[in-house]
């Protein structure tokens, strides 16, 4: 990043898909285990399941003095309605990333489609690492964060006698992220540039 330059990150999806933790994560990757200023917030809609649920993470070299995240350089949805109520804050070059299970109507053509809750169900076994499959797959994807940095930050955060699924979970995510990038042939934002030499 150039001096004074920010990154913004939305991660939405419904209640119970575990959208803030995953931010969380995200945030104390970027900022506990690589040194970034970082700003994290969520809201929720009025249900405690199934309504709307959106977090932001802002990562930038410098002080943050605004922390929410407008003109989006990545939105990462984990259903269609946040992909549809949140893909127009999403700036032109910016990275769209959803999971290809639940958003089935994607207006970009460079959207980076993994099915998460798949993965999460089938190759981890565990469905409720849907979360944490979506943020490896975010790493490969955007190289923001390092996935030795994330792993750090799923481990720290993860509940006693889960640490092994939820390792496999982000491994996976990861895996899936790169080959993504690789099979996309999309050229990524240019402040992402330095983070992802820096994070391979």
């Amino acid at each position: 990043m150039k001096a004074n330059e920010r990154i913004k990150i939305r991660i939405a999806g419904s209640g119970g898909q575990g959208v803030v933790l995953a931010s969380i994560i995200l945030a104390e990757a970027a900022g506990i285990y690589e040194g970034f200023e970082v700003a994290q917030s969520q809201s929720y809609g009025p249900e405690a399941r199934g309504g709307h649920c959106k977090a932001e993470v802002v990562i930038s070299d410098a002080p943050i003095d605004y922390p929410r995240a407008l003109n989006l350089d990545v939105l990462l949805t984990l259903n269609q309605a946040s992909l549809d109520e949140y893909y127009y804050d999403l700036k032109e070059s910016g990275v769209l990333i959803v999971n290809s299970d639940q958003c089935h109507n994607v207006l970009r053509a460079t959207a980076y489609r993994i099915p998460f809750s798949t993965l999460a169900r089938d190759s981890v076994g565990v469905p409720q690492t849907m979360n944490i499959v979506a943020l490896g797959a975010f790493a490969g994807i955007t190289g923001i964060v390092s996935p030795a940095s994330l792993k750090k930050a799923v481990l720290a955060r993860a509940p006693k006698g889960t640490e092994k699924a939820n390792a496999r979970a982000m491994n996976l995510g990861v895996r899936h992220g790169l080959e993504a990038r690789e099979n996309m042939k999309h050229r990524l934002p240019r402040k992402f540039s330095r983070l992802i030499l820096m994070n391979e």
